[in-house]
């Protein structure tokens, strides 16, 4: 029964980031850096600048854990937005209501389990909402 809640919460906050997609956050930007309250994520935590696969992270840290964290890639386009759910927050069913997007349209989700890093050290699920095909994003 666990193992259905847990899959019912990840599958509602994809729904929620794709119905979002469309409101840009406040202060996030198509270019890095974004400004506003973001702040790199490399500044915060022990993590490079540059994350292959993920590209430039920046957070307001007053979100944290779920984020949204505002990707970029080499170039300093804005590439995608990705939220980073704890397992027990899913598990004990709490609510993730109102996240912000970074970027203005969804072209595709991605789903995927996170043992922990610095910055999020518990076992989380990273739920990337790409604005671009990733693909053609340079996060390598």
């Amino acid at each position: 029964m666990m193992k259905k809640t847990t899959l019912a919460a990840v599958m509602a906050l994809v729904l929620l980031a794709m119905a979002r997609s469309p409101v840009q956050a406040d202060n996030a930007a198509p270019m890095s850096p974004p400004g506003g309250d973001y702040q790199a994520v490399s500044d915060l935590v022990a993590l490079p600048i540059h994350i292959p696969g993920l590209g430039s992270l920046y957070v307001d840290p007053s979100t944290l854990p779920a984020g949204p964290f505002a990707a970029y890639d080499k170039t300093g386009k804005l590439v995608s937005t990705i939220y980073m759910i704890p397992l027990a927050d899913m598990n004990a069913q709490k609510e993730f209501a109102g996240l912000g997007v970074a970027g203005s349209n969804a072209h595709s989700v991605d789903m995927y389990y996170n043992a922990g890093h610095p910055g999020v050290a518990m076992p989380h699920y990273h739920v990337v909402v790409w604005h671009i095909d990733p693909a053609g994003a340079d996060l390598q």
